[in-house]
């Protein structure tokens, strides 16, 4: 692995598979930029599993992917991520239980895999979790929004 390799999530596949979506292109130039300057891209399982609520594995490109499966060190990262995200957030909370927003999930994965550099995705929520976590204690990736072009992200002239 690569340490630029990038962790997609669900928004990115759901846009990238849409020729009708309004961040299609952006994603595509994404997808683009990785494989032109070959960043290993990962997908999670729990990604896949969001995406197969209403699409199929099959449509994902995963001939250009690394599937990253939710292990036990994934677990402990994110146990440690969501507490300090409940603590912060009491809305969060659920009862007794906490559940664990898959977002959460996701950021201990990358966290945890020291080649992930960036985590892609257009979910504004999702970002407002990273600032909050990224700003209590320093996650060793970027978010990086969708909604910002990859050569404003990269510093590269579109030409």
């Amino acid at each position: 692995m690569t340490p630029d390799s990038v962790l997609l999530d669900t928004s990115f596949f759901l846009r990238f598979l849409n020729e009708d979506d309004p961040l299609f292109l952006i994603a595509d130039g994404y997808y683009r930029y990785f494989l032109e300057n070959e960043m290993v891209m990962f997908v999670s399982t729990i990604s896949i599993a969001e995406y197969c609520v209403g699409g199929n594995i099959d449509e994902l490109p995963l001939r250009n992917l690394q599937i990253l499966p939710f292990n036990s060190d994934h677990a402990k990262q994110t146990g440690k991520l969501a507490k300090i995200a409940f603590d912060n957030k009491p809305g969060l909370a659920l009862n007794q239980r906490k559940i664990i927003p898959n977002d959460t999930k996701l950021f201990g994965q990358a966290d945890i895999e020291s080649a992930i550099a960036y985590y892609l995705s257009s979910d504004s929520e999702s970002l407002k979790i990273y600032n909050l976590l990224n700003h209590k204690v320093r996650l060793s990736f970027q978010f990086v929004d969708l909604n910002v072009p990859h050569h404003e992200v990269f510093g590269l002239l579109n030409l």
